[in-house]
């Protein structure tokens, strides 16, 4: 039975240099009865959810404004690796959390202060969050992408192979490989030397308070 997804066009390049750098022999579809590919294919799903779950410039938005349900709760949609409130002044002595409620399916924003899943929202009914995104393979860029592959590969060699040599080898690719992705994310992401984005402040200054909180 084949994989249910809807990039296997692109995903499969993805999947054959996979197979390739652990000496396997490439193939045309994506078929979970081969075992080799079923590996590949969910070592490559795991590792660019991972990887994605960094935060790099192409997947990571701040101050986004989204409105609540009718009970004043948000729920958290599926491509949401993780998602915070955005630290303004009116989102000050908050503290949310992703969490299911009893009863639910999908899971909400749950203030661990206050003990609840209802949230005040802005002037204007809205919320304020900072997000990251999961995007599908089709929409990460070239380094990501080579990157996921690289990790991904040095995966598979460990549980198909067990090549202590190809898995060096490999190992050492991956490493190149997020040498790239880092300096693609360090021409696109305009870092500066407090490290916010260009044109809004995210810089976080020592506070003593929290250390003497713990």
């Amino acid at each position: 039975m084949p994989f249910p997804t809807t990039n296997a066009t692109e995903e499969l390049p993805a999947i054959n240099e996979i197979l390739a750098s652990v000496g396997q022999a490439p193939v045309t579809t994506l078929d979970q009865t081969n075992p080799d590919v079923a590996i590949a294919y969910n070592t490559l799903l795991t590792v660019s959810r991972e990887v994605q779950a960094e935060g790099w410039t192409f997947n990571r938005e701040f101050n986004i404004p989204k409105t609540t349900n009718a009970d004043k709760e948000f729920v958290i949609p599926n491509n949401y690796l993780h998602v915070d409130l955005t630290h303004n002044s009116a989102n000050s002595g908050k503290n949310v959390v992703r969490r299911r409620k009893p009863g639910e399916d999908q899971p909400k924003l749950y203030d661990t202060y206050e003990h609840t899943y209802e949230l005040t929202a802005e002037a204007g009914g809205e919320i304020r969050l900072d997000i990251i995104f999961h995007f599908d393979w089709v929409d990460l860029p070239v380094p990501i992408q080579d990157y996921i592959v690289a990790r991904a590969a040095a995966i598979v060699s460990s549980r198909i192979v067990g090549d202590t040599d190809q898995f060096q080898i490999l190992q050492n690719k991956e490493l190149l490989a997020r040498a790239t992705a880092l300096e693609y994310e360090t021409q696109q992401g305009d870092y500066t030397f407090f490290g916010h984005p260009e044109g809004q402040n995210y810089y976080n200054s020592y506070q003593p308070y929290h250390a003497l909180y713990r």
